[in-house]
């Protein structure tokens, strides 16, 4: 957990507080104390949200090295190795990538992940289809191996692989410095 994560749970709290402390003035006929306590949520909210986007647009894409964990709280995803090799028109890549949980006690699970490879262009190159589950459940302190194979053009320049989340709820839009807005996700650079 960041800095970040604890800042924007203090905030969630407070502003549940603060909407709860406006509802108890409102039933209790302060409707202009209830409308200033919103108002000072609302500005709050929106300082908050200002600073999100603020960062999301100032921030660099975070790069990794390959065998480098990208880590959703205690639950990591590691590029361990990639191999290639020609094939027809393209070239063959072979990447494996390490889940692990961090976790000592508490068995955990990622979902919506996604795992693409890129290149200088920002051409999106999807995984063949198969391959073991990204969302597989892993006990504490456990490690497994999955493999995305993927065909990448001939002339593609600076190729990368991302890890990142697609669907779901999106939580990393509430928090400060996470891979959303209008940064983009993180990059394995091979």
């Amino acid at each position: 957990m960041t800095l970040f994560d604890l800042v924007f749970l203090l905030l969630f709290f407070t502003t549940i507080i603060g909407l709860l402390v406006c509802l108890v003035r409102l039933l209790r006929g302060k409707r202009k104390d209830a409308a200033r306590g919103l108002a000072r949520i609302g500005i709050g909210v929106a300082v908050y949200f200002a600073v999100v986007i603020l960062v999301s647009l100032v921030s660099a894409r975070r790069e990794y090295r390959v065998g480098e964990q990208q880590c959703f709280d205690d639950w990591c995803v590691a590029v361990k190795g990639v191999t290639h090799a020609p094939a027809g028109q393209g070239t063959a890549y072979h990447v494996t990538l390490a889940l692990s949980n961090k976790a000592r006690r508490t068995s955990q699970r990622e979902r919506n992940l996604v795992v693409y490879m890129t290149d200088a262009n920002g051409s999106r190159f999807e995984p063949a289809p198969g391959g073991a589950s990204m969302d597989v459940l892993l006990a504490p302190e456990q490690v497994v191996e999955v493999v995305r194979d993927f065909t990448v053009p001939a002339d593609a320049r600076d190729l990368g692989v991302v890890v990142t989340h697609e669907g779901g709820f999106p939580i990393g839009w509430l928090i400060i410095d996470y891979d959303t807005w209008f940064r983009k996700a993180p990059l394995v650079r091979l």
